[in-house]
């Protein structure tokens, strides 16, 4: 696969391994996005007052074929964090109702639910998963044992920030509908490092950042709901959407579109960044991507000699992994060697009692970047 490293806006002094944090934006896209913020200063009162709702259907209809749903399904939102905090802060739930998730889940959502259920009487459970990952059954008969009368929603990522492996949520979400549960899922990884089909998924709601995989401009995600539990969702600031008569489009859009005044540049950006991938051939780029990720795998369990956490399979993880390292390591002081000595951005995080090293390969990644953290590591791991 030839480099895309030319098209983006990264400094070329830097191995950038991290693209799981906030992603990075080609040159055309950020070009899109800033023709878009100046047509908002050239004539605000048009754009925002008269145009800005036709503009944001038009994104979101190119958005909404791409995620294989209906637009009137989708809303924007800057992140996935707020996507997710809509959806739990919407949701009836008090004393004696459960929200099960697994320890897994990224950190600031963890806080969310946490903050929620002090605040409302719930119970919130992280549940225990053992590594390794075998298959997709034993995830979700060890996954369903938390399951109980109690449980009233299932909050679980698609792929997951600390460890970065795909879950199984397609059956996790069937199951849950059969037993009358909803699903809240948080697919901050998942928009252009995985294909997605919404409707097809079966979850309740999903929320996704828009702004990493997809390579959109920072501050561009969606909040997908159902149609038959669009009701539930209220709008997490209250301005002229709430009421509204707003001809030709849904509560669930007049409810969290209509916000008052911000720049919505990037969302418009995003078919843009959508056509940028399709134009470069974006199935080769992330198949090449996962081949980079399998080899950083190998070479760092041959380092290590610690096991992988779950099968190598693009069934299990796609363009970003994360490798053991031993327990004896401190996190932060490897993070700063491996930026200050060798200029590689790349994650290494606690999780629970292990050492993590996060690996992300975007179409700007090269075997050389590879490469550059193997010889990092082999000389600065014990």
């Amino acid at each position: 696969m030839k480099s895309l490293h030319a098209l983006y806006l990264l400094d070329p002094d830097i191995i950038f391994l991290n693209h799981g944090s906030f992603g990075a934006t080609p040159r055309q896209v950020f070009q899109s996005y800033q023709r878009w913020q100046r047509k908002l200063e050239r004539q605000p009162v048009e754009f925002l007052g008269r145009c800005a709702s036709e503009y944001l259907l038009a994104s979101r209809t190119v958005l909404a074929e791409y995620l294989g749903t209906a637009r009137d399904n989708l809303v924007y939102v800057t992140n996935a964090t707020t996507g997710i905090n809509i959806v739990a802060r919407s949701l009836a739930l008090g004393p004696g109702d459960e929200v099960l998730s697994t320890n897994h889940e990224y950190g600031a959502m963890d806080r969310t639910w946490r903050f929620l259920a002090q605040k409302q009487g719930f119970c919130y459970i992280n549940r225990s998963l053992p590594l390794p990952f075998t298959s997709t059954e034993e995830f979700v008969s060890a996954f369903w044992e938390g399951v109980t009368p109690q449980t009233r929603v299932i909050y679980i990522s698609h792929i997951t920030s600390p460890t970065a492996i795909i879950f199984p949520v397609r059956e996790i979400c069937a199951r849950a509908r059969h037993e009358g549960i909803l699903t809240v899922v948080d697919g901050a990884h998942a928009p252009g490092q995985i294909p997605l089909d919404l409707d097809a998924l079966g979850c309740d709601f999903y929320s996704g950042n828009l702004h990493k995989w997809l390579c959109a401009p920072k501050g561009s995600a969606f909040l997908f709901a159902r149609p038959e539990v669009q009701h539930l969702i209220e709008p997490l600031i209250v301005s002229w959407g709430w009421q509204s008569d707003h001809p030709g489009s849904s509560r669930f859009n007049d409810y969290l579109e209509w916000t008052g005044t911000r720049d919505i540049a990037a969302f418009l950006a995003v078919p843009e960044a959508i056509a940028f991938q399709v134009e470069h051939d974006w199935d080769a780029v992330r198949l090449a991507c996962h081949k980079l990720a399998a080899a950083a795998r190998q070479g760092i369990q041959a380092l290590t000699g610690l096991p992988a956490l779950c099968p190598d399979s693009p069934l299990w993880y796609a363009q970003m992994g994360s490798a053991l390292l031993p327990n004896s390591i401190d996190a932060d002081l490897l993070k700063s060697q491996l930026y200050d000595l060798y200029r590689i951005e790349i994650p290494v995080v606690q999780w629970e009692d292990k050492t993590l090293l996060r690996f992300s390969f975007q179409g700007y990644n090269r075997r050389s970047d590879l490469d550059a953290l193997l010889v990092a590591l082999q000389k600065l791991l014990p």
